[in-house]
């Protein structure tokens, strides 16, 4: 570097100067007093202020390569890799790519442009489970926080979710938050300074909605909340329930929402696959945190429909299914089928006195209040035992949640939580106990009522003695012998085992879960068993954190580097259901127990049949009691419709809210008047139930065709998203592509003495303790001085703690082209020569060329003049490299498209050249650097800038945001960072060198 006179107090903004050492790059913001820089080369958080009145600043150029610091043919590309990966805000429209890892679909960008177009972004992204709202959402903030419209990011989410959203924001878009979570928050005070919060606006957060918003935390954080909220399963803050516990939390969490909402400057990103619970106000509450106007807006209007469209994006699979056609992970089809088996004798006599049971007692019931809640409790009964022998058990021992019932109302509220799946029901996050069945009249011998004044009578005696003959029957049933729906389960894992495939089996009960995981790992591991199966179980009793474990532990290397096992089984209930990514290690779905709502299933079948699945047809089976009168009417009155319906329109739609009295309907005419349904048809239900059931199938229908007709308006259909998806790739290949970033660094840390080798999951380790001390201490910064040795990188977009992903936003990766970069920039003579694997200079003969031909490696600088949201302009600063080339003599330069000098980088030597020769080469072209390729490389700044403009308004135009005063301007000469001349192979050699 060299440095000029002592300047004046005013500096450009893109301009060099020499400071403290060494040379920075004017960034907006500076003023004659204060100058903001950041290092030559350097990343953001580098930037540092410097006053110029008390040190010394003077204006500084970018010096020339040195004749003799000649590399090898892999010079040029290492060094141009190591130099886009260390960008991170491009110069094109899309200033948050630099920092992103993922390659968006064309699809995931039209969120991204519908956010572009608001001033204050306020979006519902419903998109079908599995393709990718998490990366919307992750995308639209990274673009919100790059461009300066955000200062802070906060994520609400449950607790269960949490993790898995600070590593997608971590892995994929480069935002380091900090959980605050029950379990993180009193480490968080402790480092927080006494008397302030731990929330800053300008901060990073991964929260736990129920968490943040008890009292004694909501006010602190709505004080200090950033400007960029996102809702994870926004549907949970807007439950139509009326009273109890769960209705208390879903008004706490709406209520949290909304004061988050009357801010009107901030950014609110709602995120869930039903919106619709088939409820009409839950749905309205959930708009009307948007615009106040969605809330009672009439959506059968066109005026209210283009309304919601400026909010509100949802697509189907079959919307987005042509952005998968070039190979990218996602499956092409789900294989679905139903597999019945029939009940044993045994198990059969036992439901039938059930049955009979509860028909009696509701019968009997003295009053409304108490018949609701022996229909209730009767109900759990009949769900648990269709469920599991352990899980009737469990039942027959547990009081009834309807006990504390204070009107046939309240009963029936309860019921419905605690007994079926309802749509509007908080999450299933704690949803997998086994209800009660027992009542105060009922106690059991083991369990005796303790409630004062209360005297048993005989019929007491003989309803006990009923309760624990049944207890006593549901516990012989155990296993595969009695237990023909567990026998079924076990011949159809071993199949899709055979198959190739790694199911999961979601059980409805915690007892469930854990009763079918213990005999699926007896009858799956027998004695002398060829191929182990290896078994989990997670439920609602482990805690989020431990749940993770608990799948880590199956799918995950072991502590000794093994890989987990190829035939693996995971036994879930819903607490995994929703939210949790399995697709990377799991390709089936297995319903053990049928949910009494279509949507559950389609959350359970999410969980492996989405964005990033390997496996090209995923499956789902559905088990079922071909004589189980309990799943006949499921199947018949909810889950058949609901397939038959998806399959004829192919939407897939909320059960509407009549689904509640026709389920009540059809169990009554089960239970009440003993009518024995026609379980296998369709169609022959007793008259009223039949009248109810056709009620329920018309609103769903018409619901159906209401959804389908505004298919193509929420679906944002007139974006057009394959013109930005250009826009997108170009700025993606400017940055560097990730096949590039991989073979750099290979190259580069097979260079530096790493010793790179492949490992059988994809990607490779390296040994670190052999590398140049400066990179070992980065590498130990970023994955901590304990970290795992050798070093694992993974071809995936993110990885492990202590590990390493190969995309340019990873910390190792970046701190390698960092010191690529730097060493290659320094003084030769300061550091070993096998410390510099990238070079500035380069002679090479190859038969790539048939002629004397020279690439350039420059590095553009430019000021971005971006129109903001709520007008005038914001000035940003970026970078660009681009590589130039030309044949003959750099006297007289014949300039070359850029895809011919780009694949220069790929040419390879085909002979020696001697040292002295190539130097005075590259002599003979930096004499002419000032007066000759300087003036032709400033015309080619200009017009990348044209370009850089052009497709500035393309991307607006398109998002229909603001375009005045839109400029990008180059700012000084483009640094020359290497030159590398290449000359074809000698057909006859004359002395040393032809």
């Amino acid at each position: 570097m060299t440095t000029a006179a002592q300047p004046t107090q005013q500096y450009a903004v893109g301009s060099l100067v020499h400071a403290r050492g060494r040379e920075w790059v004017v960034l907006p913001d500076s003023t004659a007093e204060l100058l903001v820089l950041r290092p030559l080369g350097g990343a953001d958080d580098d930037v540092a202020g410097i006053l110029p009145a008390l040190e010394q600043v003077v204006p500084s150029t970018f010096a020339p390569p040195t004749p003799s610091d000649l590399g090898d043919q892999q010079a040029a590309g290492l060094l141009r890799t190591a130099l886009r990966i260390g960008f991170r805000s491009g110069a094109g429209p899309f200033r948050s790519l630099a920092s992103v890892s993922v390659d968006p679909r064309p699809y995931q960008l039209v969120p991204l442009m519908m956010a572009l177009r608001q001033d204050t972004v306020r979006l519902l992204i419903a998109d079908d489970v599995g393709i990718g709202k998490t990366v919307e959402a992750g995308l639209i903030a990274a673009e919100l926080l790059a461009q300066g419209d955000a200062r802070g990011l906060v994520v609400l989410c449950s607790p269960a979710l949490a993790e898995q959203w600070r590593a997608e924001l971590y892995g994929k878009f480069g935002v380091d938050a900090r959980l605050v979570l029950p379990s993180t928050i009193g480490r968080l005070l402790r480092e927080t300074p006494y008397g302030q919060s731990v929330f800053r606006p300008d901060g990073a957060y991964v929260v736990s909605t129920d968490f943040i918003k008890s009292p004694r935390h909501r006010e602190d954080f709505l004080k200090n909340c950033p400007d960029l909220v996102i809702v994870d399963e926004a549907h949970s803050c807007v439950a139509d329930t009326a009273i109890g516990a769960s209705a208390r939390t879903s008004q706490q969490r709406y209520s949290l929402l909304r004061a988050l909402a009357d801010k009107t400057d901030r950014h609110l990103l709602l995120v869930t696959a039903t919106p619709h619970s088939g409820k009409e106000e839950p749905f309205r509450r959930l708009l009307g945190l948007l615009d106040d106007r969605l809330a009672t807006v009439s959506l059968d209007t066109e005026a209210g429909r283009r309304l919601l469209a400026e909010f509100f994006v949802q697509r189907r699979r079959a919307d987005i299914r042509d952005d998968f056609g070039d190979g990218v992970h996602f499956p092409s089809s789900r294989d679905t089928a139903e597999s019945p088996y029939t009940l044993h004798r045994d198990y059969k006599k036992l439901l039938d006195e059930v049955l009979a049971y509860a028909r009696e007692t509701v019968r009997a019931a003295d009053g409304a209040l108490q018949q609701r809640q022996r229909w209730w409790s009767t109900l759990a009964l009949l769900r648990t035992l269709s469920s599991s022998p352990a899980a009737a058990v469990q039942s027959l021992k547990t009081r009834a949640g309807v006990e504390e019932a204070d009107s046939p109302e309240e009963a029936d509220r309860t019921g419905e939580r605690t007994v079926s799946d309802p749509a509007d029901s908080e999450g299933a996050e704690s949803a997998d106990a086994v209800p009660g069945a027992r009542l105060p009249a009922a106690e059991t011998a083991d369990s005796p009522d303790d409630t004062p004044g209360h005297e048993d009578t005989a019929e007491d005696d003989e309803e006990k003695a009923r309760l624990i003959a049944m207890a006593a029957a549901a516990g012989k049933l155990d296993g595969p012998t009695r237990d023909t729906k567990l026998k079924k389960l076990i011949a159809t894992v071993t199949g899709l085992l055979d198959d190739g495939y790694r199911p999961i089996v979601f059980c409805r009960y915690i007892a469930t879960a854990d009763y079918v995981a213990k005999h699926l790992t007896k009858a799956l591991n027998k004695k002398g068993t060829e191929h182990p199966v290896a078994v989990a179980s997670v439920t609602g009793e482990l805690s989020p954190d431990q749940r993770v474990t608990r799948i880590a532990g199956l799918t995950g290397v072991d502590e000794d580097g093994n890989p987990p096992a190829d035939r693996r089984v995971l036994v879930a209930t819903d607490c995994l259901s929703e939210g949790v990514n399995l697709q990377e290690s799991f390709d089936a779905v297995v319903h053990y127990d049928l949910a009494w709502n279509p949507t559950r299933h389609e959350q359970r079948e999410g969980r492996v049949d989405r964005f990033g699945q390997r496996t090209d047809v995923v499956k789902a089976l559905t088990l079922y009691g071909a004589d189980n009168p309990v799943d006949g009417i499921v199947l018949n009155v909810l889950l058949r419709k609901h397939e038959r319906i998806r399959r004829v329109t192919g939407i897939s739609v909320p059960v509407p809210q009549e689904s509640e009295s026709a389920m009540q309907a059809v169990f009554e005419g089960l239970i009440l008047r003993g009518e024995k349904t026609a379980y296998e048809q369709e169609g022959l239900f007793p008259q009223e139930e039949a009248a109810t059931a056709e009620q329920l199938e018309i609103a769903w229908q018409s619901s159906a065709e209401r959804e389908k007709r505004n298919r193509s308006r929420y679906a944002q259909h007139r974006i057009k998203k394959d013109e930005v998806a250009a826009e997108v790739a170009e700025v993606r290949a400017a940055l560097g592509t990730v096949e590039e970033v991989r073979d750099f660094t290979r190259r580069a840390l097979t260079a530096l003495r790493g010793m790179p080798a492949p490992t059988k999951q994809g990607g490779f380790t390296v040994h670190t303790d052999a590398l140049p001390l400066g990179l070992r201490d980065a590498v130990s910064a970023a994955l901590g001085p304990r970290h795992p040795r050798p070093v694992v990188f993974h071809y995936a977009p993110s990885a492990p703690r202590g590990e390493a992903a190969l995309t340019r936003t990873d910390p190792v990766v970046a701190a390698t082209a960092r010191f690529v970069l730097d060493a290659a920039l320094d003084d030769a003579d300061k550091i070993p020569q096998w410390q510099r694997p990238a070079r500035r200079c380069g002679v090479v003969r190859t038969k790539a060329v048939d002629r004397p031909t020279t690439l350039l490696l420059v590095r553009h600088r430019f000021q971005l003049n971006l129109p903001t949201r709520r007008g005038g302009t914001v000035e940003r600063l970026a970078e660009d490299a681009r590589v130039v080339a030309f044949h003959g003599s750099a006297t007289a330069p014949v300039w070359l498209p850029e895809d011919e000098a780009l694949a220069l980088l790929d040419a390879r030597a085909a002979g020696n050249t001697d040292p002295k020769f190539a130097a005075g080469h590259i002599e003979d072209i930096l004499a002419v650097l000032p007066t000759v390729l300087m003036p032709a490389l400033r015309l080619r700044s200009a017009e990348l800038g044209t370009h850089l403009e052009a497709s500035h308004h393309r991307v607006r135009t398109a998002s229909q945001a603001r375009l005045q005063g839109l400029k990008v301007l180059p700012q000084g000469d483009p640094d020359v960072l290497g030159v590398y001349h290449y000359r074809p192979v000698a057909t006859i050699t004359q002395g040393a060198d032809a």
